[in-house]
């Protein structure tokens, strides 16, 4: 699938408001600490990886290194998500392949 975009979540600025899953659930999603964290759907990329930094199939680094694809369909709602979220920690910036292969997901 083709992508315009990628996304990560600054943790240290998260607030733990969840406006971002409300308005892209396929982008975005909880972490147990209450926090939120970026992830990948099978829908859009064949497999599910969520960057949470836990260990395993399924999951990726988060922070800085955990940054997922936006497939192109949502990029407005996950523009919206960042222009909406309180703690200005949605960072959205464009593809770079380099980064996407660096995250070791």
């Amino acid at each position: 699938m083709a992508t315009a975009l990628m996304v990560w979540i600054d943790q240290d600025l998260c607030t733990g408001d969840g406006i971002c899953e409300e308005i892209c659930g396929d982008v975005f999603t909880a972490r147990d600490d209450g926090l939120w964290v970026v992830k990948e759907e099978a829908k859009h990329f064949g497999s599910t990886i969520v960057f949470d930094g836990q260990d395993g199939d399924g999951h990726g680094p988060d922070g800085g290194r955990g940054v997922a694809r936006i497939p192109d369909s949502l990029l407005d709602s996950a523009v919206e998500a960042a222009e909406e979220c309180p703690g200005e920690c949605i960072m959205i910036e464009p593809y770079d392949q380099a980064a996407i292969d660096s995250r070791g997901a």
